[in-house]
């Protein structure tokens, strides 16, 4: 099967978060099991130094944006057998200090670039001479993409355009733009309805998605059951009920080759679930790398997230308020809203030697902080899917989760299953609540054969991209 996959961002090229990993794992996943597979992605500052083997490509964009005409140009990358990277060069658009904003703050234009970028995708889509059967999209930065294609196939003579599945892997960003932006486009006014984009009067690119799309995908199956809710709809419930027998959840899956202990080169020590010394190793030099007393005995709590509300940062804030007067060590890598980070930076102040913060993102200190930790804090309000749980497994280091999204369909406490338990859940969204599991984790820790179980179990849960494919493939299948 001929797949293309397209996404505002793909790692190892691009990234702000899960959806960068997904996109780049299920894509070489796809190559693996013998499928061709092109990711198209727009060409970021840097990418060029970065990645020197580069090409660019016999072809040129010159797309009708609005009452403009908007140029660019394509260059490739053969990752690997089966696997082509397509870049969308474009420098007034993607040649930017950010992905999608800077300095805390969107950029203002940011309807326009990915309109543009959606436009891109719909004519390589269209135009490749190795015709893709399935259009993969992710998210509302390629929502549009329905919308073309459909409208492309009507009333411009393509014919047997690709399957078009649609993967939401946070519905909490849309896309909302002012109606205005809708012209970019070039689609014709009367598309623009309650049934298709719009939204109270803005124009909704993910919205536009899940209208157009022939099948919707999320990140976990608990997810794809809460978005036809009210509560975690965000607005699109309604659309999501009404589409529902599109709708599918198929968890994420876990780069191994990326996230694993034997022979990490980011991690100062290696281990596995039959030799967990380097695990020690690993836990010394975290607490020096943070400039916590160094002391084996004392647990580490960690957490590498971004500093917003969904990931109940505010919760974790209240418990540490909490929990700090117990032996306990908590590092944080991340970054996000500023009285956040704020607040995180002052708690570190409060208590040096005990807290470590680092603001920003850190590939390697993220792998180090997983081994390291022995225990993972997620007390996410909402979490589509979540993957820091699924590494934490397989490092042996022990999640902290409250009970919503993939969090509740990865990990297993022991009220569920004492033998197969692997994690401690939550359910109350408080700050008390996430303290009353942390002082579990205490005793937890305090246990040394128990502690061992959960380790085992953790290290042995298996979540490798493989078994997604297939279910991804089904998905793929013309019904």
């Amino acid at each position: 099967m001929r797949i293309l996959l397209a996404s505002s961002e793909v790692y190892p090229f691009s990234k702000t978060g899960g959806l960068a990993d997904a996109v780049g794992a299920l894509g070489k996943a796809l190559a693996k099991a013998g499928h061709p597979v092109g990711i198209i992605t727009p060409l970021y500052r840097g990418l060029r130094e970065r990645f020197p083997k580069l090409q660019k490509a016999d072809w040129q964009f010159d797309l009708l944006l609005g009452l403009k005409r908007v140029g660019a140009e394509l260059w490739t990358l053969e990752v690997a057998e089966g696997l082509t990277l397509y870049f969308i060069h474009q420098p007034a658009y993607f040649d930017r200090a950010g992905l999608y904003g800077d300095n805390g703050a969107d950029y203002g234009d940011n309807a326009e670039r990915f309109i543009f970028f959606d436009k891109c995708v719909a004519h390589l889509a269209r135009f490749l001479p190795w015709r893709p059967e399935v259009l993969h999209v992710h998210d509302w930065h390629t929502g549009l993409v329905p919308m073309l294609v459909a409208h492309q196939a009507r009333a411009e003579g393509w014919t047997q355009p690709p399957k078009i599945c649609l993967t939401i892997h946070n519905l909490a960003y849309q896309g909302c733009f002012p109606r205005s932006n809708f012209a970019l486009t070039n689609l014709p006014g009367n598309l623009f309805t309650p049934e298709t984009a719009e939204f109270y009067g803005q124009l909704n690119c993910l919205k536009a998605g899940i209208a157009g799309a022939e099948v919707i995908t999320t990140v976990s199956p608990r997810y794809a059951r809460e978005i036809t809710t009210q509560e975690f709809g965000a607005g699109l419930d309604g659309l999501l009920r009404k589409r529902q027998s599109a709708l599918v959840g198929i968890l994420n899956g876990v780069d191994y080759e990326e996230w694993h202990t034997t022979a990490n080169p980011y991690l100062p020590a290696g281990y596995s679930a039959a030799n967990l010394a380097g695990k020690v190793e690993c836990k010394r030099a975290l607490q020096a790398e943070f400039a916590l007393a160094v002391n084996p005995t004392v647990p580490v709590f960690g957490c590498v997230t971004r500093l917003a509300d969904q990931k109940g940062m505010d919760l974790a804030l209240g418990a540490l308020e909490e929990m700090l007067a117990a032996e306990m060590q908590f590092v944080l890598l991340g970054s996000g809203a500023a009285e956040c980070e704020r607040a995180f930076q002052a708690l570190a102040q409060r208590f040096p030697g005990q807290v470590g913060v680092r603001l920003g993102y850190d590939q390697a200190l993220a792998h180090r902080i997983e081994a390291g930790s022995d225990f993972y804090l997620m007390p996410s309000r909402f979490e589509p899917c979540g993957l820091n749980q699924m590494y934490s497994l397989r490092y042996g280091t022990i999640p902290i989760v409250r009970r919503t999204g993939g969090l509740d369909d990865t990990i297993v406490d022991a009220v569920e299953d004492p033998a197969a338990a692997n994690g401690i859940k939550f359910s109350d969204c408080s700050a008390h609540a996430l303290a009353r599991a942390m002082r579990k984790a205490l005793a937890l820790y305090q246990d040394a054969a128990l502690l061992a179980q959960y380790r085992q179990c953790g290290m042995a849960a298996e979540f490798s991209w493989d078994q997604v494919v297939k279910q991804y493939l089904a998905v793929y299948r013309p019904s």
